[in-house]
């Protein structure tokens, strides 16, 4: 376990102005490889929202918004991030829902090419400043200290970033 952050964002609803969806997450800078946002299909709080469609901060796609048992309605806010190329339990809910695997990372934890503006960044300085224009575009909701488990290399102790190798986009 390693101390850590949550960062809660908003994700605007497409075609609903001043309607927006809140996530928390460990790892803002793998926004850039989202491919939905998920909701458990037994919580109520946002059965309208499933099969809307919300604007990726930062970036120029939507994606849709998904309902799958895997989501915690009582953890976090009870809507998941879905980023099948950047995390195991992600990749189990894209295959279900047939979503696409955007690989963000190169091999050395750099941003690739499509990062957009961060392309080439180190993922701790892709993180500090894509919060940064987060917060700048009033999208940073709050920041929490978070304990969380990360994985890290046996000898050098650095942090092991899950990435699927042979995605790029499915």
């Amino acid at each position: 376990e390693q101390a850590g952050h949550f960062w809660h964002i908003n994700y605007p609803v497409v075609g609903e102005p001043g309607r927006y969806v809140e996530i928390a997450t460990t790892r803002p800078e793998t926004l850039l490889g989202d491919s939905a946002l998920a909701v458990n299909p037994d919580d109520e709080r946002y059965t309208d929202l499933v099969g809307k469609e919300v604007e990726l901060p930062l970036t120029d796609r939507t994606i849709p918004i998904i309902a799958d048992p895997y989501v915690d309605k009582e953890f976090g806010t009870g809507v998941v991030k879905i980023t099948p190329a950047h995390d195991p339990n992600d990749f189990e809910v894209g295959k279900r829902h047939n979503l696409p695997e955007i690989n963000i990372l190169n091999d050395d934890a750099t941003i690739n090419n499509l990062g957009g503006k961060y392309a080439g960044m180190d993922r701790y300085e892709a993180r500090k400043a894509m919060v940064a224009d987060l917060d700048a575009l009033g999208l940073l909701v709050r920041v929490e200290d978070h304990t969380h488990n990360v994985g890290t290399h046996d000898r050098c102790k650095t942090t092991v970033e899950p990435m699927i190798k042979a995605a790029v986009v499915r």
